[in-house]
């Protein structure tokens, strides 16, 4: 754990989990890992690098590995067929934690695979610390003035994986907890030409919203615990600098967006194992190009939420929906 302002920073998967007596969803089963190579009932491989994906039917990849000196393992579904564009998912991996860590909390692998997305979840840089981050906002988590640009990475990424495999390029979605929620938002607010959607879960936006001009309209779901005591629902500042809170975010996406209503309340979604507690739907729709805005408060839930299975399939229904154009 590391302190912020005073406040305990709680990894943003497993082992900060564990580490503040907070649980796993129960639904979350460790996936291959670029050591552990699986194989799909396709036989094909499910978890391949660049150097191998002609064995996905794929076709040959760039030189290299994929992310270049931070490889990225993509692991590809078993229904994945050269010839029919997929969908592609990056999950972003939270301050401290690493790609691996934040899907043996997350488990989307296995509900990407079941709806066949090419998912990967890539690694930031590691600081002065020795702890893993992304240079996302101002915000959130540069702490040490690195010069890393992870925007123009991660853009290489998607853009190799897209040589690698078959995407379809109207549903590249990104999704990231805490660290990895400010980087998906940096990446949505520069790249909205090539992300279609994005789920941020205890991640904000920029505070100064003149740093973030989306080409384009991208979808947005915001979600957040309002218990949350290391990004605070309500908003607030890391070593001096401020980010938006959760609604703000999410009103900041239907501005951009042009959503020309103001939001509706949805039902009501039932994600977590707090007892008795609900997660509350705000909805814009009606935005350009087909394009909505969601924000998802979390009630009693803090920086690791408890999931049930009911999360990742809401999550993945949000993207099916809001491919572009």
């Amino acid at each position: 754990m590391l302190c912020l302002g005073g406040r305990v920073f709680v990894p943003a998967a497993l082992v900060g989990a564990l580490a503040c007596g907070e649980a796993t969803s129960t639904s979350a089963t460790p996936t291959p890992t670029e050591n552990t190579p699986a194989t799909t009932g396709g036989g094909g491989a499910a978890s391949v690098s660049a150097g191998s994906v002609a064995s996905t039917g794929a076709g040959a990849g760039p030189e290299g590995p994929i992310g270049g000196d931070r490889p990225v393992v993509v692991h590809a579904p078993p229904s994945y067929d050269p010839s029919r564009p997929a969908p592609l998912l990056l999950l972003l991996h939270g301050y401290s934690a690493s790609g691996a860590l934040q899907e043996l909390y997350l488990d989307l692998g296995t509900e990407a695979a079941a709806r066949g997305y090419v998912f990967a979840h890539p690694n930031g840089t590691t600081d002065k610390t020795g702890l893993e981050f992304w240079n996302a906002t101002d915000a959130c988590c540069n702490f040490f003035d690195s010069k890393v640009d992870d925007s123009a990475y991660l853009a290489k990424v998607i853009a190799e994986i897209r040589q690698a495999f078959n995407v379809d390029g109207k549903r590249i979605y990104l999704m990231g907890h805490s660290n990895g929620g400010f980087m998906s938002h940096r990446m949505a607010c520069e790249h909205a030409d090539v992300i279609a959607s994005i789920a941020t879960l205890a991640g904000s936006q920029f505070e100064d919203q003149s740093l973030c001009t989306p080409s384009a309209a991208v979808s947005a779901l915001v979600m957040h615990g309002t218990l949350d005591p290391v990004i605070l629902y309500g908003g607030g500042n890391l070593f001096g600098h401020a980010y938006p809170s959760a609604l703000a975010t999410a009103e900041d996406w239907a501005s951009h967006d042009g959503c020309p209503s103001a939001p509706t309340s949805a039902a009501n979604l039932d994600l977590t194992l707090v007892p008795g507690a609900e997660t509350k739907v705000t909805r814009w729709s009606g935005c350009h190009n087909g394009t909505s805005v969601e924000h998802w408060r979390i009630d009693g839930a803090t920086h690791v939420p408890l999931f049930k299975a009911s999360f990742k399939k809401a999550v993945f229904d949000f993207f099916d929906a809001h491919p572009k154009p």
